[in-house]
């Protein structure tokens, strides 16, 4: 097992994780939430810096959350995407009923709190 110091980007933080084989940049990897949950993330660099023991170089990986993956928090599709009222050729009612579907409005497209995938 290896080693590696993981900053992550997405969420200001540096872990160290132990993997059987260093990632390369450009590969995606699985990483726990915060919140407990699975997210992917793309592997943005990946260097190497002598340690402070013997003639030893530590792997540093670089690491963003993949575009696309919400961490499973759901959350208000409207407030991600720049909708302004009249923008559109309804007048913004489109946004208003994006914001009522994932708000939990009705025709809710989730109900209940998410679980962790089980394998």
């Amino acid at each position: 097992m290896i080693e590696i110091e993981v900053q992550n980007e997405t969420h200001q933080t540096q872990t160290r994780i132990r993997f059987a084989a260093v990632p390369r940049i450009g590969e995606g990897i699985r990483l726990r939430e915060p919140d407990g949950m699975w997210a992917s993330y793309d592997v943005l660099d990946v260097w190497y810096q002598k340690a402070e023991f013997g003639d030893v170089w530590m792997p540093y990986l670089h690491v963003r959350m993949t575009p696309g993956e919400g961490g499973g928090g759901g959350g208000d599709l409207a407030a991600h995407h720049d909708f302004h009222a009249g923008d559109d050729q309804f007048g913004g009612q489109f946004a208003d009923q994006l914001r009522g579907q994932f708000a939990g409005g009705d025709g809710a497209a989730h109900t209940g709190e998410l679980e962790p995938f089980k394998i």
